[in-house]
């Protein structure tokens, strides 16, 4: 399929703005190959003006309240609004720039107060609570029934309830967090893009295998530096295999130095101040809605519920963690006395992890690394997709993208009908920011016609060198999968109401079904299938796969206390009643030190580069999720074992094959 050809303007015309025109690229792909930075303002502000008379005209009629005109009304509302947002949006994460990065500074405290007149509307509010009121007498399917509800409740959350000055404040408090959350996160990427390791020498490569020094290389050439360079970056994907092979003690402490300081090297970018006065205005907001900290706020519409409980599972994990860690340490301390008489500091202990996990396992990372090519591991994630849910991936070619490494694919059931189009962008550069996640360009509904997702996933894999493949760690290989799993929960929404569709479930929820996803990697029906040589295109021998699985859990003291501290800091920081004056780096180095935080561990996230929490704050209080969600998905997965041997059979190598797919994925007929 090809995208129509847009007409010329005759002369002397404006041409129409390609965000708010006709999107003729297939399947409705945003036209990113028409769309400049000078579209975004023109069109935030005809998008905004449109969907303002779209909620006065919901807000003022005189017609009694039905669930029609009322919550069909606001949800078919906004359209051209969310459509440029989700463009604008996902270019600032993935693929950002200076003019880009003004407008965001600019929009988001606009957007923020635009969503406070909607919500801290009270004649709005009465029409919606009118309703709830009236509810049981209704007819509402299940469905409305929840999307009532969860409306509602937005707008009691938001303050709608509240008296005129509460309101006002409230609307104040969103909008200057919405300008802090931009900020921390523009500080975040100059601080990740402004610094790099540069390596001149032969002695700076020492004990750096070919993959690494491969995409040193790359990274090298791709900021302009002379041949010969190799550049070690912020990026997780360069510098942890940089701390977990390089020879040279100085230039680790070094790379490590810059990685937890990103937010916290004083001027321009230095997060501290911000994270204090977000600290003190999510307090107060949280006062103003009577509760007692934003804790409590945040979690009262959790599946926790209350900060009470989620100390319970942190401090319940705490203790048995800190005490593999240490068991841990005592190893590793053991092989660095071979070299010298030294404590292992912070920017030793993934070196000499790697120097155990070897001894102990016969397992080498650069042994590994090299079957876990990236396109492989996306055939992977692809072909358990299709085997658990019948979903098949066809790449589509020459459509337009946003950045020349995005992939594109169809995906489609078993029927051959059309269910999204997923989107990837794997590698970093300088324009992306750091981490992992899934986004939308649209998503999934039903109340506007059969409106089909395009959903995203970014990542930030090192390229491999020249014409060489991309290989990842079994951890990046982990992240691909986690990722997909995301994916997977947009692009098989299923739902009337976009308020429902996809990821918008509770936030501690909301990471179940892709960590339930992340088990399917370390089948060995999986990588068996997938972990094939980049070299010599031999699959993975048994002996090998058998010692990686083996070791999978290996480090895992260092990994759950590393999480678990950023997880109790950043609970502790959203219990504070009123957080005046706040000294955050104090107050997260006294939190550290109350729970016996080692001293060979930093926290996974240190508070001024934690963007969970500050760049937005999708994660504040909630940053436990990721635990809370282990639980659900390995009883989630054990349940899945026990119904896929009650409806399984082997196929002829061997490979589980499930043997029915429930609801429509099982009809060819069901194409809407």
């Amino acid at each position: 399929m090809r995208a129509e050809r847009i007409a010329t303007c005759p002369a002397g015309t404006t041409p129409p703005n390609p965000l708010l025109d006709t999107w003729a690229a297939p399947f409705g792909l945003p036209p990113f190959d028409r769309i400049t930075p000078d579209h975004f303002r023109p069109a935030f502000k005809q998008a905004l003006a449109e969907h303002r008379a779209e909620i006065a005209a919901i807000a003022d009629t005189s017609a009694v309240p039905t669930f029609a005109n009322t919550v069909d009304a606001l949800e078919r509302a906004g359209r051209s609004l969310t459509r440029v947002s989700a463009v604008f949006f996902g270019l600032a994460g993935a693929h950002t720039s200076d003019a880009l990065q003004a407008i965001e500074r600019e929009v988001a405290p606009v957007l923020a107060r635009h969503r406070s007149a909607i919500l801290l509307d009270t004649v709005l509010f009465g029409r919606i609570d009118d309703l709830f009121a009236r509810r049981a007498s209704l007819d509402l399917t299940p469905e409305q029934a929840r999307v009532l509800e969860r409306l509602r409740t937005t707008f009691v959350r938001a303050g709608a309830r509240l008296d005129p000055a509460a309101r006002e404040r409230l609307a104040a408090i969103a909008e200057r967090l919405a300008a802090l959350g931009t900020r921390f996160g523009q500080n975040m990427l100059a601080d990740e893009r402004n610094h790099t390791l540069v390596l001149e020498t032969e002695p700076d490569l020492a004990g750096l295998p070919a993959f690494v020094r491969a995409a040193a290389a790359r990274a090298a050439a791709e900021r302009g530096l002379p041949e010969g360079r190799h550049a070690i970056t912020l990026a997780r994907s360069s510098i942890v295999p940089f701390l977990q092979f390089s020879a040279r003690r100085d230039l680790r402490e070094r790379a490590f130095a810059a990685w937890i300081s990103r937010g916290d090297n004083g001027g321009d970018t230095d997060n501290n101040a911000i994270t204090a006065e977000v600290i003190a205005l999510r307090a107060e907001r949280a006062r103003l809605l009577g509760y007692p900290t934003f804790a409590h706020f945040r979690l009262d519409d959790t599946m926790a519920k209350t900060p009470e409980a989620v100390r319970d599972l942190l401090d319940r994990v705490w203790a048995p963690a800190r005490a593999r860690a240490m068991r841990e340490c005592h190893d590793l301390q053991a092989v660095a006395a071979e070299g010298g008489n030294f404590a292992i500091p912070p920017w030793d202990w993934r070196h000499y992890a790697e120097k155990v996990r070897r001894a102990r396992h016969d397992l080498d990372e650069a042994e590994i690394k090299p079957y876990l090519q990236l396109d492989n591991m996306i055939a992977a994630a692809f072909d358990t997709a299709h085997r658990l849910f019948g979903i098949a991936f066809t790449e589509l070619r020459g459509l337009p993208v946003y950045h020349p490494d995005v992939r594109v694919w169809e995906a489609c059931d078993v029927g051959g009908c059309h269910l999204g189009l997923f989107l990837g962008d794997y590698f970093a550069r300088p324009t992306k920011r750091s981490g992992a996640w899934m986004d939308a360009f649209r998503g999934q509904e039903r109340l506007s016609g059969d409106v089909r997702p395009i959903v995203l996933n970014v990542m930030n894999f090192a390229k491999g060198g020249e014409g060489e493949a991309a290989l990842l760690s079994f951890d990046d290989a982990h992240t691909l999968f986690h990722e997909f799993g995301h994916a997977l929960h947009g692009l098989l929404s299923d739902v009337t109401y976009p308020l429902l569709a996809g990821t918008r479930v509770a936030r501690d929820f909301v990471e179940f079904p892709p960590q339930l996803y992340e088990h399917w990697l370390e089948r060995p029906e999986v990588l068996g299938r997938h972990a094939i040589h980049h070299e010599t295109g031999e699959a993975m021998l048994p002996a090998l796969l058998e010692r990686l699985l083996a070791a999978r859990t290996f480090g895992q003291g260092f990994a759950t206390v590393e999480y678990a501290a950023a997880a109790i800091v950043d609970l502790e920081l959203h219990l504070l009643e009123r957080p005046d004056d706040l000294d955050v780096t104090a107050f997260e180095q006294a939190t550290l030190d109350r729970i016996g935080m080692p001293a060979e561990i930093v926290a996974r996230h240190r508070t001024p580069h934690f963007a969970h929490i500050f760049s937005g704050d999708g994660y504040a209080a909630g940053y436990y999720s990721y635990l809370w969600s282990e639980m659900l998905d390995a009883d989630g997965f054990a349940a899945f074992r026990v119904i896929s041997n009650k409806g399984t059979k082997r196929d002829t190598d061997g490979q589980l094959v499930r043997s029915f797919r429930p609801g429509s994925l099982s009809d060819p007929s069901a194409c809407r």
